[in-house]
């Protein structure tokens, strides 16, 4: 039974590049042969999009002490704790009950980041979600097309607050090729998980960039050259998200058990 259950999940992979519509997986279980039609979804669901919430918030909060070792070598050496109290409230908002669309979660997730996050952390992260949350509001499910809007109108929205720039060793340098990255998906009408997949490859890259990258932006810009060779924990946490986002893409949805 396990090994036809194992072989199902290796298949998950071949059926992205299956046509649009459906895929028929077969297995045996309790000696009935059961046929899961898999949905190949180009959307998120609003529970979906929750739970990548909730793992991306879970992956923050056990990145505490890895954020504190990278901001130390650029700053105060408490970014990590900042991004622990800030998300330990996103997870009391995330997990909290209720059918709330997408934008609405990500616009309590806004508010909690900068009610409880310090220093630039707060205004930045907080600004991020609030205005992902004005564009994915009362949509009950979220396309690529969707998430291209979404994160641009957020990377546009933190670029003005804090004035950051591509080159400036900072999340921009992680958010600018992963949109890019969704709104070209989007334009050639890619399948989602692909789109994800593209889009976290970029963030992973404009992460290991930001280690060539002399800071220009908050403490870290009176350090110059000293910066080189260490990565932004801002960046880290951004490539982090996408990730997340990728991987939730790739949980099945079966349905029509025979």
């Amino acid at each position: 039974m396990f090994s036809d259950i194992d072989a199902t999940g290796r298949r998950i992979e071949e059926m992205i590049r299956c046509p649009r519509g459906h895929a028929g997986v077969s297995m045996v279980r309790n000696n009935r042969l059961l046929t899961d039609v898999v949905r190949l979804a180009d959307s998120l669901s609003n529970a979906q999009f929750r739970n990548f919430l909730l793992s991306f918030t879970r992956h923050v909060l056990g990145s505490k002490d890895e954020l504190n070792r990278m901001d130390a070598a650029c700053g105060d050496g408490d970014f990590g704790t900042t991004m622990h109290v800030a998300f330990d409230r996103v997870r009391k908002v995330v997990e909290s009950p209720g059918n709330e669309d997408a934008g609405t979660v990500l616009s309590e997730v806004g508010q909690a980041i900068l009610s409880s996050a310090g220093g630039a952390a707060g205004p930045i992260f907080g600004t991020f979600f609030a205005s992902a949350g004005d564009v994915a509001k009362s949509k009950s499910e979220l396309t690529v097309s969707d998430l291209a809007t979404m994160f641009e109108a957020s990377m546009k929205r933190v670029e003005a607050r804090g004035g950051a720039h591509v080159g400036d060793k900072t999340l921009i340098d992680v958010l600018n090729p992963a949109v890019a990255s969704l709104k070209n998906s989007a334009a050639k009408n890619t399948r989602l998980l692909i789109a994800l997949d593209d889009a976290a490859n970029a963030a992973k890259s404009g992460f290991d960039l930001t280690e060539e990258l002399v800071a220009k932006k908050g403490k870290a810009r009176y350090l110059g050259e000293q910066t080189l060779g260490k990565p932004d924990p801002g960046a880290y946490v951004t490539m982090l998200m996408f990730d997340c986002l990728r991987n939730e893409a790739k949980q099945p949805v079966f349905s029509n058990l025979a």
